[in-house]
């Protein structure tokens, strides 16, 4: 006995591919939404996690900044608190300086050599006086410039002859002169006097008036 089958078998197959077809493509649709979506939740937790470490380093940052600012405002202040320290030294050792100047003015002065006005301005000292010639004015500005700790820079100003009346008939011919020292203060007394160029003797009767 042949048997016949007369059902659609053709198009109940192009059916049951179109299942599968559409079956596969959406599980690939599935599991392409689940890789997506995995990814996407990865990628989200590394910039949260990143975002975490910007803002824990940016915090640490402020701080360092702020520490920063403080060690600046304690250093000013450190450098303050110096700076007055030693204008209080500078202070304590200024009053004892009208006594080494004169100490030295009497240990230097050659014989023959007379002050007659002193004035000091600072560190600086302005001497008149009379001598009674040239030779003992560079006599004290060698005295002055190579053999006192406490002098420095002695300068010739002005050197002019003169005349002294020792009686009605007795007049001699002496020199007036103006020089100029620097004062050393007791801390850079201590010091070795380096770069003091000590001054030449001028040649102060070429500057003789009269």
């Amino acid at each position: 006995m042949i048997l016949i089958n007369l059902l659609p078998h053709r198009e109940a197959a192009r059916k049951r591919r179109r299942e599968t077809f559409y079956a596969s493509l959406g599980a690939a649709a599935l599991a392409g939404g689940l890789i997506a979506g995995a990814a996407y939740v990865w990628f989200e937790a590394q910039i949260s996690a990143q975002q975490a470490k910007n803002a824990y380093l940016q915090s640490e940052i402020t701080k360092l900044e702020a520490e920063i600012k403080e060690i600046s405002t304690l250093q000013a202040e450190i450098a303050a608190l110096r700076a007055r320290q030693q204008a209080v030294e500078d202070l304590q050792g200024d009053r004892n300086l009208p006594v080494h100047l004169m100490n030295e003015l009497v240990r230097q002065l050659p014989d023959g050599v007379y002050l007659i006005n002193m004035k000091q301005d600072n560190q600086a000292v302005t001497l008149q006086g009379v001598a009674q010639s040239n030779e003992r004015v560079s006599e004290l500005l060698r005295n002055l410039g190579n053999n006192s700790p406490w002098l420095v820079k002695p300068e010739l100003v002005e050197i002019t002859a003169g005349t002294v009346a020792l009686s009605p008939r007795d007049t001699r011919r002496v020199s007036n002169f103006t020089m100029k020292i620097g004062l050393k203060r007791p801390t850079d007394a201590q010091k070795p006097a380096a770069g003091a160029i000590p001054a030449a003797p001028a040649a102060p009767a070429a500057a003789a008036k009269g």
